[in-house]
């Protein structure tokens, strides 16, 4: 036993922090009796982090990537390539590629992957918003960068042949990530492998 009172606010926080990914009771009590021993403004400082993302992270108006203002940092990059769009399919699996430094291009974020056993389908995603961006002009070339599972190739088949009529180069990524993992744990490595073997699509 943890010693907090049934249903009191210490149990409470102890059980919303058992549904984090990861967390499990002894976790959970951990962190919980962190916070309750931390100054005030540690553990209002980290209230006050979780309730700005909910409330003022939103997606891009352009490539559904997460931003804080209609654009995402990479968008409102100026810098930034914008004939070489990298289709990703979560935030995270943007933020794995960005780490390596190699892209010099921007992203799309599809928000998912094509997965018709769990009813999602490409009007579920941003597909839509991703051929209107190519075919407006200006696009070079499409990385696809889902992961290589099953759905991932479904989506990327389905983007192919979206695009196929649109003059512009489509590539995947090749070689350095295993069939069936996921860009989420590949190391820098791995993911530079792929980026710079990809392949027509």
């Amino acid at each position: 036993m943890n010693g907090a009172p049934p249903g009191g606010p210490l149990q409470r926080l102890m059980n919303e922090l058992k549904k984090l990914p990861g967390i499990g009771t002894r976790s959970a009590e951990r962190v919980a009796f962190h916070l309750l021993k931390a100054g005030r403004d540690e553990a209002l400082a980290l209230a006050g982090a979780i309730t700005a993302i909910k409330d003022e992270i939103r997606p891009c108006a352009r490539c559904f990537n997460l931003a804080d203002g209609e654009l995402c940092s990479i968008c409102a990059d100026g810098r930034r390539d914008a004939g070489q769009i990298v289709v990703v399919e979560q935030p995270k699996d943007l933020l794995n590629l960005e780490a390596t430094g190699l892209i010099t291009g921007v992203y799309h974020v599809l928000l998912g992957h094509i997965a018709p056993l769990e009813g999602i389908g490409p009007e579920d995603l941003t597909i839509g918003a991703l051929v209107h961006r190519v075919k407006a002009g200006q696009v070079r070339e499409v990385i696809l960068a889902t992961n290589p599972t099953v759905e991932g190739d479904a989506t990327a088949l389905h983007i192919t042949s979206l695009l196929a009529d649109s003059g512009v180069s489509i590539t995947r990524l090749a070689c350095g990530i295993a069939p069936g993992s996921q860009i989420e744990f590949a190391n820098r490595a791995m993911l530079e492998a792929a980026f710079r073997g990809r392949r027509k699509a």
